[in-house]
């Protein structure tokens, strides 16, 4: 079928007649009907707005007057409300991301508490969703960071009526979203008051030393617990995970005063450990020896013992002895106690039969002559000697 048949013109339409003729007597072709009409080129100074605002109003007016221009068309006035309405209910979804918690308020009040995952509420103004941070680990500085300039807060007084320069950081999270939110008004700026008053409260209880030197676990520690006690009477929603002390130094005018005292206080601390080690060294030895004496006399008392009952064992059974030969044991014990006297004597005694007077021999008269030890020889003489000796 021709593309020009205007008996039948076939899905696309007659071809308007104006144009095919203008075009025709300005020498140019048709469109071919299975190409689209080509688009007359923009103007040089980009596209007409005011062609296309005609163009929009013509399409509105056209939706809103139908066809003919028999008024709007009914199913407008529901459609839009209905689109409006959809659109409003879409508001409802939300998403709660992995390290959050929503907090679901109804017309202002506190209704309940999401976990992560994709929600609905209803739509606002009805219901709103605030979302809270429940695992993230929020810092709070108090007393300045290092290095940066020093806040009259930094100041503390100790027990003993001292002052010292401290800083120090308090690490948190967030363990009830709904106290968070609406127990306490601005959280970060309670959680440094609430740790400046606290860690006050246990430096006006400490003394200086110790936090300066190996006393400071024990300041944060009650310094962490007082904090949490203060926030839990608070109801604020907030778990204090750890407390550290960052600089604790003196003031900066006393600090060479503070330096002599520490030096001071290290000299004092090697005499004690000197005076202490030679106190082990004295005390040991005297532990030793009293423990020697102790056992001497313990090792004697049990030879007297012994020697004791070996007496009067010996003496049982010469008493049994002298009982049955009375004379012969007086003769032996007179030998023996002769033999014991006489062994001792540096006296030779030879009583001889017949004789006068006994004979009294001098003590070394038996005993056996000691060998006599050479002289010591003169040392050989020099060489140099006989050569003194010719010059004289």
């Amino acid at each position: 079928m021709p593309w020009n048949d205007n008996a039948n013109p076939g899905p696309w339409g007659s071809p308007p007649q104006g144009d095919g003729q203008g075009r025709q007597g300005r020498g140019e072709e048709p469109p071919s009907p299975r190409e689209p009409p080509r688009r007359r080129p923009s103007p040089p100074g980009g596209p007409d707005l005011r062609d296309l605002a005609r163009r929009w109003m013509d399409e509105l007016r056209a939706l809103l007057g139908g066809p003919g221009g028999r008024g709007v068309q009914p199913w407008v006035f529901a459609a839009v409300p209905g689109a409006i309405f959809f659109l409003w209910l879409l508001t409802g979804f939300y998403t709660v991301q992995a390290n959050e918690e929503a907090v679901i308020t109804r017309f202002g009040g506190y209704n309940r508490s999401v976990e992560p995952g994709l929600h609905y509420h209803l739509p606002i103004p009805i219901e709103r969703a605030e979302m809270v941070a429940v695992t993230n680990q929020n810092k709070t500085v108090v007393g300045g960071a290092p290095g940066e300039p020093k806040p009259d807060e930094s100041l503390m007084l100790t027990g003993d009526e001292n002052i010292v320069d401290l800083s120090f950081t308090v690490q948190w999270h967030v363990s009830d979203a709904a106290q968070y939110l609406f127990q306490i008004r601005d959280p970060d700026d309670t959680v440094k008051a609430v740790a400046e008053s606290a860690m006050r409260e246990v430096v006006g209880h400490s003394a200086l030393t110790p936090i300066l030197t190996n006393g400071r676990g024990q300041v944060q520690a009650q310094t962490l617990a007082l904090m949490q006690r203060i926030l839990d009477s608070y109801r604020a929603g907030v778990m204090i995970d750890a407390v550290q002390i960052q600089n604790a130094n003196p003031p900066d005018e006393v600090v060479p005063a503070y330096q002599d005292i520490a030096r001071a206080g290290q000299d004092a601390q090697s005499y004690i450990n000197e005076a202490n080690t030679y106190r082990n060294r004295v005390v040991n030895e005297a532990k030793g020896t009293a423990s020697k004496i102790t056992q001497a006399a313990e090792g004697y008392r049990q030879q007297t013992i012994l020697e004791a009952q070996g007496q009067a064992a010996r003496f049982n059974q010469v008493y049994a002895q002298y009982r049955l030969a009375p004379e012969v044991t007086r003769e032996r014990l007179y030998i023996q106690t002769m033999q014991t006297v006489l062994t001792r004597s540096k006296k030779v005694i030879v009583d001889a039969k017949g004789a006068t007077a006994p004979i009294i021999l001098p003590p070394d008269a038996f005993r056996p002559k000691a060998p006599e030890t050479p002289a010591p020889t003169a040392p050989p003489a020099s060489p140099s000697a006989p050569a003194q000796d010719s010059q004289q």
